[in-house]
């Protein structure tokens, strides 16, 4: 946990907004102003050996239809959930690793904003039965709420959680300011899918002690961070050059105009197999949490 550091903006790299900026990086740490790590090769770490998806898995061809070259390795739902330091009265935890037993490789997706709404990728992510935690923003995401209901729906198990209704930088608003944010969002999420989000990820990753007291006060359980961010073909780490059990993946509902070219699906297929080169498997993040 690097909260503290996180709070003081130590470990900052900004977005300026959704759909703004070509790469999708909100926020990461020191190694972030760096360029982004070369993908470590498959022979460093070989994948681990296919097997279903924690929600009932993919069919065995799904993996080839998208571009992969073996199936994606999912992690079931763990007999007993890691321990998760607590916060202070009246404020929420921030969390940007799970702990992990040693020897668990598993990393968590999660993707932002909600401004692209390709129906490929709905395709793709029912086809390979993806957990995905989406963090919705609802300035870019409410135009198709009906999207991500199907994403919601596809049989994996993702789930709707909030991004704030108009992604400020936070720790520019006040404290009101910052619970209309938080639970303005909460209130229309709640109204849209019929359940409050219990996660919360700041815009930029930026944020202070009235954001923690605020999320708390709209019923947020946990704020939401992030140590990996996924670019249009590789991964920028904030610690090191390669993955590390319990990383949660930052990514982003972007088309073409921000990934030069490349589509949604595409920088998906990439992730994944970054993750599989590693030798990962994908764990659904709420199962953990």
């Amino acid at each position: 946990m690097v909260a503290g550091t996180l709070a003081a903006g130590a470990l900052a790299l900004s977005l300026t907004g959704c759909g703004e900026r070509v790469v999708p990086t909100e926020r990461l740490g020191r190694k972030a102003t760096q360029e982004p790590s070369q993908t470590p090769s498959a022979s460093a770490s070989a994948p681990v050996p296919a097997s279903g998806g924690a929600q009932g898995g993919a069919s065995d061809e799904a993996y080839r239809k998208w571009g992969l070259t073996a199936p994606v390795q999912y992690a079931p739902k763990p007999a007993q959930k890691p321990q998760i330091p607590k916060a202070a009265p009246g404020k929420v935890p921030v969390i940007d690793r799970i702990p992990m037993p040693a020897g668990e490789k598993v990393v968590f997706l999660t993707f932002d904003d909600g401004a692209e709404k390709d129906p490929e990728f709905l395709k793709m992510a029912a086809d390979l039965k993806l957990p995905i935690s989406m963090f919705l923003t609802d300035s870019v995401a409410s135009s198709d709420y009906g999207h991500f209901e199907k994403l919601r729906d596809n049989g994996s198990a993702s789930t709707v959680n909030n991004h704030t209704l108009t992604h400020p930088n936070l720790r520019t608003l006040s404290f009101e300011a910052q619970k209309k944010e938080i639970c303005g969002q909460q209130d229309r999420l709640e109204k849209r899918f019929g359940q409050r989000p219990p996660l919360f990820r700041p815009p930029f990753g930026n944020y202070n002690d009235d954001t923690l007291r605020a999320a708390s006060e709209c019923g947020v359980s946990s704020v939401l961070l992030w140590r990996v961010s996924m670019q249009i073909n590789n991964f920028q780490y904030a610690q090191g050059s390669a993955l590390q059990p319990g990383d949660i993946i930052l990514a982003h509902f972007r088309g073409p105009s921000e990934l030069k070219g490349a589509t949604e699906t595409q920088m998906t297929a990439r992730m994944l197999q970054r993750i599989q080169e590693q030798g990962y498997r994908i764990g659904r993040l709420e199962d953990y949490l």
